[in-house]
């Protein structure tokens, strides 16, 4: 397919364009859901090796948006999440040749059950069908969806956002030799070459080609996603990550952890956006671990309390605890107790990664019971939050939603069920 060089297409132009996408699509998902186990590997080690040889036209175009996004006054966090470098490409191969050596849940038998009547059920992992993936600033994202898609035997849309179409069309490329290498439809995998916007609205409604929506950018694409797709969404609106530090906290433990959590990047959705510390133990471990968030240049927001002991720290407002930075900003604040940090995160958080810090299995144990998150950590950053991390290879996002699935969303997630019944000519009295 070629590139469609205007940002701005006709209307009847842009359902003509995504009509042959999805047809191509809904096609090509038929011969990839039951592609073999060893077909889908082979690509995904070609699409690995595809990334590396042509790495530097990959960073070349990346330049070239990188350009655009200082020009177009992106904010530090998108800027970061735009960039890639060598390391990036490295991480975006080996993360296809982790998905390839993940079990291929397509096809999994699990739950036998011998009936009294004579019938055997269980139920068989299948792919979804049409996945189509809207996201922000994030070239990374286009390899991850791509190889979850296609180790799920999931054929996939993929429309990323304008900063980035150069990034995507450049890796796109490599995706598609990838495939070719493999004998794989290259339609499994579409990467949608116009950057007008109007292109998402034809995605989202598209109920005739496409089984799933899964956003992954801000809260606006998110909520309008919500708002207006007739296409079932996958999806979490922002990632208001806490990290509560225990009156039974290990001082050593918890400055590296809530450190980590905050600094180690700005930009992603498991960063830690609000600080909980327990009064008893606030005065020893804020005046240490907040100098290293002022050395990292990190501004500080804090309740009066977190004022008393800590001086540079500005008053924090109503707004500051419902509010996911994604930038070097940090809101903290002393609370009573376990009780008071999990009826602080209950109100403000977003249900997608939250932490405690503490040497108390009691407390321990009640903060994972309470606290409804997508993650619950003991002891670790919230920067754990990660498919990659999690083992699942990648991830296509995460999800604070209840259904289908919960969390980060690996290959499993990828994948329905459908019961298998057996019987021997059995008839139903």
């Amino acid at each position: 397919m070629s590139q469609v060089a205007s940002s701005q297409i006709p209307e009847s132009s842009v359902e003509a364009y995504f009509d042959e996408i999805g047809r191509r699509a809904q096609s090509a998902a038929k011969s990839i859901a039951v592609a073999s186990t060893d077909q889908k590997n082979k690509a995904l080690d070609s699409i690995a090796s595809q990334i590396l040889k042509n790495a530097e036209a990959i960073l070349e175009a990346n330049a070239k948006d990188m350009r655009d996004g200082h020009h177009n006054q992106l904010t530090p966090a998108l800027l970061d999440r735009l960039e890639l470098n060598q390391d990036r490409l490295n991480a975006m191969a080996e993360g296809c040749r982790q998905i390839a050596a993940l079990d291929d849940p397509v096809g999994e038998m699990t739950a036998f059950d011998n009936r009294p009547s004579g019938i055997r059920i269980a139920k068989m992992r299948v792919p979804l069908g049409v996945i189509g993936i809207i996201y922000e600033s994030r070239p990374n994202v286009t390899i991850d969806a791509a190889a979850l898609c296609l180790k799920s035997g999931n054929a996939v849309i993929l429309r990323g956002g304008s900063e980035a179409i150069h990034s995507n069309l450049a890796i796109a490329e490599c995706i598609s030799a990838g495939l070719a290498d493999s004998g794989i439809n290259a339609d499994a995998i579409q990467v949608v070459e116009t950057t007008d916007r109007s292109v998402v609205g034809a995605m989202i409604t598209s109920t005739e080609y496409v089984d799933i929506i899964i956003p992954r950018g801000g809260k606006r694409l998110i909520g309008r996603i919500s708002a207006e797709a007739t296409v079932p969404v996958i999806k979490h609106l922002e990632g208001l990550c806490h990290v509560y530090i225990d009156t039974d906290a290990d001082q050593n433990k918890a400055i590296a952890v809530a450190f980590n959590a905050k600094a180690r990047r700005y930009g992603i959705c498991g960063a830690m956006e609000t600080l909980l510390i327990a009064e008893p133990v606030a005065a020893d471990i804020l005046p240490e671990l907040c100098r290293a968030y002022l050395e990292k240049g990190i501004e500080l927001r804090g309740c009066g309390r977190t004022m008393a002991i800590v001086g540079d720290v500005v008053a924090a407002t109503d707004e500051d605890w419902a509010t996911e930075y994604l930038d070097a900003v940090l809101s903290i604040k002393v609370v009573d107790d376990i009780s008071d940090a999990i009826a602080h995160i209950s109100e403000y958080g977003s249900q997608h990664t939250d932490a405690i810090v503490s040497e108390n299995t009691d407390s321990q144990n009640r903060f994972i019971r309470e606290v409804d998150s997508s993650s619950v950590m003991v002891n670790a950053s919230t920067q754990f939050a990660d498919g990659f991390e999690y083992g699942l290879g990648a991830e296509i996002g995460i999800s604070t939603d209840k259904l289908h699935v919960r969390g980060p969303v690996g290959l499993e997630g990828l994948t329905s069920q459908k019961y298998v019944v057996v019987g021997n000519g059995t008839t139903r009295n």
